[in-house]
């Protein structure tokens, strides 16, 4: 047997009923009335027992609806979160199952949903779309039923962007390096190579010889002072088998090569 030292009302439509254990149940108030609960009142086993099963549908539902208030969950969202509030299996079964009933949960919708808010607000193509929602339990169905939101023009759209931001990250590598990581980056990011082409067309990035010409002048000068312990022979090789790795063109490379030289001579 055990005896309810205190009752006290906790969030929502809900009370905490403590017992002389140390223990304590969460309930509704319609288990509250239903089953008499009052301070000093002693509970069989068989009453606790029947208490929780009763409590954990009841909180369980209603921790669903807040956690829903916030934003659309998918069905694996609701399931992972009722039981790390230790919700009894069969009722996060039956809680789901009512929430479906009340339109509140509806995979299909939570992929649409997902697909147009990541189109509005990230940088993320199809593919990376596609595996984020795959981790949230959506099935591929549901998943490509979303995906035909994001359409070419949009997907170039956001491509384009995340392209340009991801150039001005790389301005102090060569052209030909700098191209190929936004072309990495994007295909990272989940777009396929038709809207990677396609954004970079709509971009016409172009080579400016003076600015490659100052990179090179940088690179190349770091790559001199890493190798200062070799000889003359092989630091100018060092360099520029350095620069050359780095992409940049075989004319600036000699240029910046035959300017040490003569740095070197003097």
């Amino acid at each position: 047997m055990e005896t309810i030292v205190k009752i006290t009302k906790d969030k929502g439509q809900f009370y905490l009923i403590w017992l002389s254990s140390g223990d304590k149940l969460r309930v509704s108030e319609d288990i509250l009335v239903k089953h008499r609960l009052l301070k000093g009142q002693e509970l069989a086993e068989s009453t606790i027992e029947a208490i929780k099963k009763a409590g954990s549908y009841d909180v369980g539902l209603q921790m669903s609806l807040n956690y829903l208030s916030y934003q659309l969950r998918s069905e694996k969202e609701i399931l992972d979160y009722l039981r790390e509030k230790e919700i009894l299996l069969d009722d996060r079964k039956k809680i789901v199952e009512q929430l479906k009933t009340l339109n509140l949960l509806d995979d299909k919708s939570y992929s649409e949903s997902y697909v147009r808010t990541q189109m509005r607000i990230s940088d993320k193509g199809p593919k990376m779309i596609q595996q984020q929602l795959k981790k949230k339990g959506i099935n591929e169905e549901d998943i490509q039923h979303g995906l035909t939101f994001f359409t070419l023009s949009e997907q170039v759209e956001v491509a384009v962007a995340a392209a340009e931001k991801a150039m001005k990250r790389y301005r102090d590598k060569s052209f030909k390096d700098s191209l190929q990581k936004v072309k990495l980056h994007l295909m990272q990011k989940g777009f396929n190579y038709e809207v990677i082409d396609l954004a970079l067309e709509e971009l016409s990035f172009e080579k400016d010889e003076d600015e490659e010409k100052e990179i090179v002048q940088k690179q190349g000068d770091k790559l001199w002072e890493r190798n200062h312990k070799l000889d003359r022979k092989k630091r100018l090789m060092k360099v520029k088998q350095g620069l050359f790795q780095k992409g940049f063109d075989y004319d600036l490379i000699n240029q910046y090569i035959s300017e040490k030289e003569l740095e070197d001579d003097e």
